[in-house]
């Protein structure tokens, strides 16, 4: 196969092979270290869409007969010719992403196959049916599948979607984001060569009002799996609900960091600064509330400012960058405005704030900010900023500091920072998200990821993943030792 940087970015994958747009059409993609295009990818249209789900829906009979067996060895193909192209995974997120190479080599492209390999253990011992009384339930799949993923985890995004939709048997068109879609192609590569099947695996490439609503809105399309923003997550909702087809939706975040009076609050307070602007804080489970006891207050807000003061910003490709720019223009555009809000609402200002750090004239670079002591209700404690922008609120009794954690409309993640790993426990009991960090624990690919209430619904990674893309169907009229 063509490996050379632009071979297939005008084109989509449909059927086993790469096709022409049937309406041509281009989308520059930019840089945002020099703000300069380096490649511009094909936009599909709404008939481009139909024809990958055509293509998905005729391949649907054959690769849901699959055995558990085949799609275990297709899934470990899948990985080995993933780890052929890590290098050029790693080189175009950082190219499009902004991640600094280290990070797109140890933590992007790393996360796509790990959860590979997740998938992987989760299918080989998954039960596809069992026997209960005179029922045998069967989980079979549940059809054709639109995938629709964002730019700021590309990779893991795509894989805990497409693995485990590959381990339950079901076909595919993946919409990724037009921000960051390079990598999306390079993945698309990699599933030919590992021989999925055609029809199995469609890529088409476009906007959200286009592709995504034609993906979200199609009588043949069986389920939809988005994972972006909020607002966008409730318009692929509304799309999907005239044909009742099933939606999971991982969402936006909104994420509590608890220090409880009994942790090491230097410690504590210095990694969870770094948690919070990693991936230059465009996680949706960041942590970017950070809740401290008001009696160490000071203390904590000395100890932020050292913090986010050490993050070298600056070029992906130095060997000294931590943080490399956010994504885009309107990006930046936003958490400007976002910063510029905390200080109008008078919200201190402990580390960075409004404009590009010194030196750097030109790039989405944004300054690495801490505002504290932040008012709950301020607009920068209530709101998604998605950039390295941190506020810190402080609290003077522990029920205050879970009341003020679950005060969101969010409940993708949080975290319980203690001395004592029962007392973090039962703190993390009494929150209301999806997933809970005990004292910054390692990334655990096989736990459940996902969220209450606005940040989404249904769980991804390892077998939690595979459940989400499974319909359930009891046969009764077996004997109870058949």
């Amino acid at each position: 196969m063509d490996h050379s940087p632009t071979a297939h970015y005008s084109q989509f994958y449909i059927n086993g092979g790469w096709v022409e747009p049937l309406h041509p059409a281009k989308l520059d993609v930019i840089n945002p270290a020099t703000e300069a295009p380096i490649a511009a990818i094909a936009l599909g249209s709404v008939a481009d869409t139909t024809r990958a789900i055509a293509a998905a829906r005729a391949a649907f009979p054959a690769f849901s007969a699959t055995g558990k067996t085949e799609r275990l060895a297709l899934l470990q193909r899948i990985l080995a010719c993933y780890n052929d192209r890590a290098a050029d995974l790693a080189e175009v997120v950082c190219d499009e992403m902004g991640s600094s190479l280290k990070f797109a080599q140890d933590a992007q492209v790393w996360a796509g196959r790990a959860h590979l390999a997740a998938a992987i253990d989760a299918l080989e011992a998954f039960e596809f049916e069992h026997h209960r009384g005179g029922t045998r339930v069967i989980r079979e799949a549940i059809g054709v599948a639109g995938l629709i993923t964002p730019w700021n985890w590309p990779l893991n995004q795509i894989v805990t979607k497409v693995a485990p939709a590959i381990a339950a048997g079901c076909t595919m068109i993946l919409k990724p984001s037009e921000i960051a879609p390079l990598n999306a192609v390079i993945f698309a590569e990699v599933m030919h060569a590992a021989g999925v099947p055609p029809g199995v695996f469609n890529l088409v490439n476009g906007d959200g009002p286009t592709v995504g609503q034609a993906l979200a809105s199609h009588p043949e399309v069986d389920m939809m799996s988005f994972t972006g923003s909020t607002r966008a997550g409730i318009m692929v909702a509304k799309s999907a609900a005239d044909t009742v087809k099933r939606v999971t939706q991982e969402l936006g975040g909104k994420s509590a960091n608890i220090i409880l009076a009994d942790a090491d609050l230097t410690h504590a307070v210095a990694q969870g600064v770094a948690a919070c602007f990693s991936n230059s804080g465009q996680s949706c489970d960041a942590p970017s509330r950070m809740l401290v006891p008001r009696a160490r207050l000071r203390e904590a807000l000395k100890c932020a400012c050292e913090a986010a003061n050490s993050h070298v910003v600056g070029d992906p490709r130095a060997i000294s960058t931590v943080l490399g720019p956010v994504v885009s223009a309107v990006q930046f555009e936003k958490i400007q405005f976002m910063i510029a809000k905390g200080l109008a609402e008078g919200a201190p200002l402990v580390a960075g704030g409004l404009g590009r750090p010194e030196k750097l004239a030109r790039g989405y670079y944004v300054r690495p900010t801490v505002f504290g002591p932040v008012d709950p209700k301020a607009t920068i404690a209530r709101e998604e900023i998605f950039g390295p922008v941190l506020v810190i609120i402080p609290y003077d009794t522990e029920a205050e500091a879970v009341t003020l954690a679950n005060d969101t409309v969010y409940g993708l993640a949080a975290y319980v920072q203690s001395g004592d790993l029962s007392h973090a426990r039962a703190v993390a009991r009494q929150l209301r998200a999806g997933q809970v960090h005990l004292n910054y624990p390692e990334w655990d690919t096989a736990a459940p990821f996902g969220g209450y209430k606005q940040s989404g619904n249904g769980r991804e990674y390892a077998e939690w993943g595979i459940h989400d893309f499974l319909e359930v169907k009891a046969i009764i009229g077996y004997g109870p030792s058949e």
